[in-house]
């Protein structure tokens, strides 16, 4: 994906959800209606007033996180996959065309009718592929869900994934649900699995790129825990501090194995935010 169509991902990023979903409508309506009179609607392709990017972008981030899945996550097309915040299926589609053999893929999200589009479109052809409904309250994206992130217990048993995923989660999560989401994660994770993350992490680097006014995100507005790029409405875009993130992560039985620096705050362009690769910390009741 080139660094233009990830700029400009941020900046629709920074549109509250309804604003987003009212511009994709205006401009995607026309041409999903000329394209269907042609006949080259494709098929795991969601209707335009879903898209969280255009036509273009939907796929090729897709194709670019599998990339990324695989060369730093060491995602293998035999593992047990789950996506936490499964959206409307942008990472989903391109793994129907990898995990074979006793692979099998789950995805939740509190976007009812985002999963009731994969529900009806991807696993309907690849039936391994199973998304669930999760009615968690977030004020971006479900305000009126009836249950809070920070008590959700994710619907799967003990070790059931040998590699979870969170693309732009952490992004939208307060620090309490943050920590019950990286609890979770842990507990659903295999012994020897990996978990892939991407969020905005304020380290030194990343507070000299916002010193020196070269960031679209500033994240100048603290919140308790974290940072809010708009303390009015923190859910739209959190940063956290590089050791409090951490932290977490240690507080979750988690540690940090590999971590990429994201085009957000001059780092690698392969991904605007920041890539954290995480295994489980070896605990003594594990040995046991």
């Amino acid at each position: 994906m080139g660094i233009r169509s990830r700029v400009l991902d941020a900046l629709r990023a920074r549109l509250p959800a309804g604003v987003r979903r009212t511009l994709r409508r205006a401009v995607q309506s026309p041409r999903q209606a000329w394209n269907a009179l042609l006949g080259r609607r494709a098929p795991l392709l969601p209707p335009p007033d879903l898209w969280a990017v255009g036509e273009g972008e939907f796929r090729s981030v897709g194709a670019d996180f599998l990339r990324l899945f695989r060369e730093e996550g060491g995602l293998q097309s035999t593992d047990r996959v789950l996506d936490i915040g499964c959206g409307i299926g942008r990472m989903a589609v391109p793994l129907t065309e990898f995990l074979e053999g006793s692979a099998t893929y789950s995805g939740f999200d509190v976007t009812q009718e985002g999963i009731r589009w994969c529900r009806g479109n991807i696993t309907r052809r690849f039936p391994r592929f199973q998304f669930t409904f999760v009615d968690i309250a977030n004020t971006e994206y479900n305000p009126h869900g009836s249950l809070a992130a920070a008590e959700f217990i994710f619907p799967y048993p003990d070790a059931s994934f040998d590699f979870v995923f969170a693309t732009s989660l952490f992004t939208h999560l307060l620090p309490e649900s943050t920590r019950r989401y990286l609890a979770e994660a842990r507990r659903v994770l295999a012994p020897s699995g990996r978990f892939f993350l991407t969020l905005f992490v304020l380290d030194e680097a990343a507070r000299a790129e916002i010193a020196a006014q070269r960031v679209s995100y500033r994240f100048e507005g603290p919140i308790p825990g974290a940072f809010a790029q708009d303390p009015a409405a923190p859910e739209a875009a959190i940063a956290y501090d590089e050791s409090v993130f951490l932290e977490m992560l240690e507080s979750a039985g988690l540690r940090c194995v590999r971590r990429k620096r994201g085009l957000w705050c001059g780092g690698d362009p392969s991904s605007y935010q920041d890539i954290l690769v995480v295994e489980r910390r070896e605990e003594k009741a594990d040995r046991d």
